[in-house]
């Protein structure tokens, strides 16, 4: 067989489902908790009743693609300078495998609502995350987890579809 003939065999890619998402649709999370906001229709809040959790500390479950938005309220008592500050290090936590740290500001004076989207870049466990606040009172934070070894190409739209949501859940944020 000349060489010109032969055939390279070389092994097909590794492969990733396709993922159909659905339409945006939110309703409304208004509890005893001193906050309310839109979350997605196709999240479901789940809270952690094995363990000992603060009363509005929760998870939105999106069973469909093993992820979870966890969230978490701190009522502010002059120590919102070290609850920002862990904020800041949870979010830089993932710097040693981060690529890149984005930080977002948002401001809605009106409804005295101010805060930080982090958009964590790279092959990191948590893509996204946020922190708002009222800086006197309330305190409300969330960051977007897989339940699945992070793989930034393949799950880059489904991060894009779950950042929208936690834009739309500070967006619509307000405090009672």
């Amino acid at each position: 067989m000349a060489a010109g003939c032969r055939e390279n065999r070389v092994p097909k890619p590794r492969g990733f489902f396709r993922i159909d998402l659905p339409e945006k649709e939110y309703i409304k999370y208004g509890t005893t908790c001193p906050f309310s906001f839109e979350y997605p229709t196709y999240g479901r809040i789940s809270y952690d009743l094995e363990t000992e959790s603060e009363p509005c500390w929760f998870n939105i479950v999106f069973p469909d693609y093993s992820a979870k938005i966890y969230v978490s309220y701190i009522r502010i008592n002059n120590n919102l300078e070290s609850v920002l500050s862990e904020s800041y290090d949870l979010a830089y936590r993932h710097s040693v495998k981060a690529d890149a740290i984005e930080e977002s500001p948002y401001q809605n004076p009106q409804k005295k609502v101010y805060g930080i989207l982090f958009d964590i870049k790279g092959n990191t466990a948590s893509s996204v995350q946020f922190f708002a606040t009222d800086s006197s009172r309330n305190y409300l934070r969330g960051a977007l987890y897989f339940s699945a070894q992070p793989q930034q190409d393949s799950l880059a739209p489904v991060i894009s579809f779950f950042r929208e949501d936690m834009i739309h859940m500070i967006e619509t944020l307000e405090w009672k």
